[in-house]
């Protein structure tokens, strides 16, 4: 049976801050054009390959130009592609190059008589400002009601001598472990049950380099644009944190309304859906300016997110119903079924297949009749579903297997034993890549399997007690 959310269930949030940091699209446009490779962050720092950081001042008023284009520089006469130390476009919107003094403090560039654009730009409101930085007293303005951390206090980096926590006190030292090529300039953050802390660990290493310290323990975590980003959600607490990678620092918090749980990314549409099981609501997150921007209220106890095909299905964890909504249809929600003991979802031409936990068995539904077309068993106790390209590949977490699923006739093509002993706990992908990451929990293992090959690579031993595992793009720490 269908039945249409309440139309106040979604809600739109369109409440922004007028410093609220969005860099103009005319100087956007311009930066990526002369220097191609730069991010700029939805806090508005822009930061060049080389890791060169320029602050931007927005103007109380900018100009009317037909055409943007810089127009003075210090040093004068230079290219954006020469980094000089202050840029001010024609439109009065000013880059600030951070620099370092002669003690190593971070600072930007002193000038006895500044230009009125830099005397009177505003830094956005919002920003992560570099940890340490001294803004020179003839330009105080600039800051505004920006807090600047001058003793690193919003630092979270705990290095290695110091991240040994309980669990690690009596943990063998690093094993020598062969590197594959699929992981050269990977990194990974893990969880555990026994910590609050992330750990950060170099592939092929046992022992964590350093970890991130966290305000509660983490439920989920996931990394986002390219590695940059991690995003953690934490036991009660309403809020979905935001850590810069390079800086080790909390960068933003994203306050919901309730709780939130699991975390779904869909960066093809910079969004991310996080759950909030107890509110019976979905989060929508932009990942590009890292804000709430959507509430979706749900039938149930939300989790098991899945995104196939603009439909966003969930399991009701309390009564393991299964739903869909369609988020093209106006949010309609759509009741899929009773089913026991979920553990699962996975969706490919019209058919979701649902795992049963308790029951070591998968159900293939018709989507649009909703009719049973077909019910087998699988893998002792599955955990896990990931489907690439025809094929579907189910975890099992008993005897420590995969099989191997052709989603076009749903013959089990073969079963891949992972030839570890321990209780797999963890199935997922590694983003954008054919490979996908398997974790023990009871062994502290993870394990690196290929999706396109249909094949295990690699088994890896972690001295930490693993909960969670992502494997996402090495980024470069700043100083």
């Amino acid at each position: 049976m269908r039945k249409l959310l309440i139309l106040t269930g979604i809600l739109l949030l369109s409440c922004t801050n007028v410093f609220a940091a969005k860099i103009p699209v005319e100087v956007k446009d311009y930066i990526l054009q002369k220097v191609p490779q730069a991010d700029i962050r939805f806090d508005g720092v822009i930061i060049f390959p080389d890791n060169t950081i320029y602050l931007p001042l927005y103007p109380a008023l900018f100009s009317d130009v037909s055409k943007i284009q810089i127009k003075e520089t210090h040093p004068a006469k230079q290219d954006l592609k020469q980094e000089p130390d202050v840029v001010i476009f024609n439109n009065d919107f000013v880059l600030m190059k951070v620099l370092t003094d002669g003690e190593g403090h971070r600072t930007v560039l002193h000038m006895p008589n500044p230009p009125l654009q830099v005397r009177t730009g505003l830094l956005p409101q919002d920003m992560l400002v570099p940890s340490g930085l001294i803004i020179p007293e003839n330009i105080k303005g600039i800051i505004g009601n920006l807090k600047i951390d001058t003793k690193n206090e919003d630092m979270i980096r705990i290095e290695n001598s110091d991240s040994y926590e309980d669990f690690l006190a009596e943990s063998e030292p690093d094993i020598p472990q062969s590197l594959i090529s699929q992981l050269k300039n990977k990194i990974l953050f893990v969880t555990t049950n026994y910590s609050k802390n992330i750990q950060v660990i170099e592939p092929a290493k046992a022992v964590p380099s350093y970890s991130l310290a966290q305000k509660s323990i983490p439920v989920d975590v996931e990394a986002v644009k390219d590695g940059k980003f991690l995003l953690v959600t934490t036991y009660d607490r309403p809020f979905v944190d935001v850590i810069s990678v390079a800086d080790s620092r909390f960068i933003k918090q994203i306050n919901v309304p309730s709780n939130p749980e699991e975390i779904l990314l869909d960066e093809a549409n910079n969004k991310a859906y996080v759950t909030s099981p107890s509110a019976s609501m979905i989060f929508v997150i932009d990942l590009e300016t890292m804000s709430l921007i959507q509430k979706i209220k749900v039938n149930g106890y939300c989790e098991k997110l899945l995104l196939k095909e603009d439909k966003l299905f969930y399991v009701d964890k309390l009564k393991n119903e299964i739903w869909a909504i369609e988020l093209k249809n106006q949010y309609e929600l759509k009741d899929i079924g009773l089913f026991p003991n979920v553990s699962a979802l996975a969706f490919r031409n019209n058919k979701l297949y649902i795992s049963s936990r308790t029951k070591s068995r998968i159900a293939i539904i018709d989507y649009s009749t909703l009719g049973l077309i077909n019910e087998f068993t699988t893998v002792n106790k599955p955990i896990g579903m990931l489907q690439y390209d025809k094929y579907l590949y189910v975890l099992g977490a008993q005897n420590n297997e995969v099989q191997k699923i052709n989603t076009d006739n749903d013959q089990v093509v073969e079963e891949i034993q992972l030839g570890t002993s321990g209780f797999s706990s963890g199935f997922k992908g590694i983003e954008n890549s054919s490979l996908a990451v398997i974790n023990d929990i009871k062994n502290n293992q993870y394990s690196i399997f290929d999706l396109a090959k249909g094949k295990l690579l690699k088994t890896y031993q972690m001295n930490v007690p693993i909960k969670s595992v992502v494997i996402t793009n090495k980024v470069e720490l700043f100083d």
